[in-house]
Formats: C-alpha cells, structure tokens, sequence
C-alpha cells in the first residue's frame, strides 16, 4: 500500500505549529527539510507513529525526539504528557533528567584539560586525589569482615574513562551482593561535596583488578572530581564556562530554577499496570551542598544536547566555537576493549568503548540499525543519543521512564529512523 504523501516539513509539524513561540532563531541547529537531506519525511512521521503507539498504550507518558543530518536539522518532535496529573502535553524545550547521558559531558571536559597539557591518561589516579592511594581488591568474606589484596597498580584516568578501574555501582546489574553492599554502606551520596565523596570512596574495596574488566560504575564521578582539583573550580562552574557557555546549551545544569520547572518533565513508573510518578534515582544537590555527579546528575534538553552532540559528529567544533581537537575525539571514538578477556561492554557483541562512549564494532551483531563506528550512550531514565559520521547523523530520544528502556523503546526508535534513509 502506497503511503500518502506529507508535506516535507512534516517531521517539524510541532515545531511550527503546535508551539509556535519557538521561533527559528531558538532552533538547536539550522532546519532542512528531511528530503533535502536524505530522509524521507513520510518513514519519519511512521517513527513518530510507533512511538506514539507506546504513550496511547500507556507504556510512556511522552517523549521527544531531535535527528540532524550534515549538521541540519530534520526533526525536533514531542509526543504525549510532560505531565500527566496536570495535563500538561510534552514540549520540545522539556527539561529532562538525562542521567548517564551526563558522563560523555563530564568526559569532554577531563578531555579539554588533556589538551590543556593539565593531565596524562597514564597518570595516577591518586596523583590528584590522595584518598584513593594503594587501592585493595575484595576478594570474598562478609560485610563486616571483608577479605581484600592490594591492587595490583595504582588506577589510571584512562581506566576511569573506559571503566576498566574496578569500581561499580550499588546494583544487582553492577556488582555481587557483598561488593555492593559495601558500597551502600558507604553512603557515597550522602557526602556534602566531591571532596567528601572521595573520601568515601576511598572505604570501599575495587571489585576486580584495574584494567581487566569493563565494568559500569561511579568512574565518571570521579573523573568529575579530578576537573575539580585541576581546574580550581566546582564541576557546575567549569562546564558552564568551559562547555555550556560556548556551545550555547542554556538549559543544561546540574540545577533546574524555579523560573525553568514548569518546563521539567516528570519522572514515570509502570506499577499495577499503570504509569505513576516514580522517585528521583539519584539524591539531588543544591547550589549549596550536595554531590555534583558528573556520572549521572545533569539536566538538558533535546535541543541543548543535539548542539553538543553535533559538535563531538563534526570534530570537536560547533559554529566556529571549538571544544575538543579533531585527534582527541577521534581517540575517544577507538575501541579502547580489545584486549580484555571479554572485551564487550555488559557481553555484548556489538559494542566496544572508547573513552566516555560505546562504540558499534559488529553491526551483525546489533539488536537495531546502524552501522560501524558510530557512538553514544544513553541513561537510566530512558533517554539515547548516537552520532553515526558514515551517515553523518546525530539522533537523541528522551523519556522519562523506569525501569530502564522497557520495550526496548530505543530499538524501535533507531529501526524508524534509519528505515527512514534513502540516501
């Protein structure tokens, strides 16, 4: 059956109609229409369909999605409720927690001091934080009598950014019962700032070795730690002067104001069959007191995050602002796995990982569409980004739903999208 044919801006229907406020001026990226760059715009709006099937299932309560093509703009979408209890429909500008999304932003900015000549990746750990000096690994034991070995080297910044340094997180996803349960008991988010998170860390044993396993943890947080002690300046000051500001990301903190809530997208559970508002994952700093958490505790938007997005998929630079040299994302984007004995983060077969984001290396082996080479994360409350340079495609999806990714949402997002490429 032959679809019917849609004007080619279809894809920004919402953008032009729906919220007519935002005007051009405001766009994250300079627009195209989706043919212009070849994408159709009627598999476009089908993507959107499937999505939308999943909120009028009551399966996601809203969502957005943002795609560029050689640096234009193809689709800035919102479907369903920032809000259910309000009835209050998704915006485009939707502030949206976007949890381990922030890692790849706290990587960049270690990156940028890299260039700075303010830092090695060989270098110790301990070099700028003292606290994590002569690591020990748990070996078995109790909570309360825990059995450990000394590390068999200190931990590098580079094992920080490819999370191979033997920290975890307190999850049944992440570590063993005993190993997280030493971690909870070391109320890390409980500290009143990163000096005091160190401190903390430095009572919990590493899980393995350093530099034999991928494994997910607090690496990031750390390596947020480090910018502080290098730069001289808490980790919200330096990302706002060193990358927010310039890249013009205005709605990217680790604090959402009270003037920008009515704009914060509400957190969901599904419980009962039914989505509620489900709990904050992560304890929440205030300008005053409180873990910045460079692994996990940011806020953006869609828009905000395709410019920064948009700036790792040309290189390093964004409309003549440059962050990052060409060279530096380009080791950031090589697979850095390749010679541990499972050299696939979380198994699988797909993926390796470079310095703050995973990398495609077998496309056979992918659960969606893509192809080799392209990179990205993604965060706890279901939000994604990936930047493809084969297709020079930048592509974002955010929700705000636990548990993580159910239905495999992000799946359904990519098979749409680049179902949607003609040329």
């Amino acid at each position: 059956m032959r679809l019917p044919r849609l004007p080619e801006f279809a894809c920004l229907t919402s953008l032009l109609f729906v919220l007519p406020r935002i005007q051009a001026a405001d766009w994250p990226l300079a627009s195209v229409a989706p043919g212009a760059a070849g994408v159709s715009a009627e598999r476009l709006t089908i993507m959107h369909q499937t999505l939308d099937r999943e909120v009028a299932a009551g399966r996601y309560s809203g969502y957005v999605t943002v795609v560029a093509r050689d640096g234009r703009l193809i689709d800035w979408h919102a479907g369903g409720m920032r809000d259910i209890e309000a009835q209050a429909p998704m915006r485009q500008d939707a502030i949206f927690r976007i949890a381990s999304m922030s890692k790849l932003v706290t990587s960049v900015g270690l990156m940028m001091l890299l260039e700075d000549g303010r830092l090695l990746l060989s270098d110790p750990v301990e070099k700028y934080l003292p606290a994590l000096k002569d690591r020990v690994v748990f070996t078995g034991g109790t909570v309360e009598a825990p059995t450990t070995v000394p590390a068999a080297h200190a931990i590098t910044i580079r094992e920080l950014l490819n999370h191979t340094a033997g920290y975890f997180y307190n999850a049944p996803w992440s570590a063993d019962p005993l190993p997280s349960a030493l971690m909870a008991r070391a109320k890390l988010w409980e500290a009143r700032d990163l000096d005091e998170f160190v401190q903390r860390v430095a009572t919990v044993p590493l899980h393995q070795q350093p530099g034999t396993r991928f494994r997910y943890g607090i690496h990031v947080d750390l390596l947020g730690a480090i910018i502080e002690k290098i730069s001289g300046q808490r980790l919200d000051r330096f990302l706002q002067e060193r990358i927010f500001g310039p890249l013009a990301m205005r709605d990217s903190s680790f604090f959402v104001p009270d003037e920008k809530r009515s704009r914060l997208a509400q957190l969901y559970q599904l419980a009962d069959g039914k989505l509620k508002p489900a709990p904050d994952f992560l304890p929440r700093p205030t300008p005053e007191r409180g873990v910045l958490s460079g692994g996990g505790g940011l806020y953006s938007t869609a828009g905000d995050y395709l410019r920064f997005a948009q700036m790792l998929a040309n290189g390093g630079e964004l409309d003549g602002v440059r962050i990052l040299s060409r060279k530096t994302v380009e080791l950031m984007t090589s697979n850095t796995l390749t010679q541990l004995s499972d050299p696939h983060p979380f198994g699988q077969a797909d993926l390796g990982f470079g310095l703050g984001v995973r990398i495609v290396t077998n496309l056979g082996q992918s659960r969606h569409l893509g192809s080799v080479g392209m990179f990205g994360w993604d965060g706890l409350a279901t939000t994604l980004y990936w930047i493809d340079p084969k297709e020079h495609l930048v592509s974002i999806l955010m929700t705000q739903h636990l548990p993580y990714n159910e239905d495999d949402i992000f799946a359904s997002f990519m098979n749409g999208l680049y179902g949607a490429l003609e040329k």
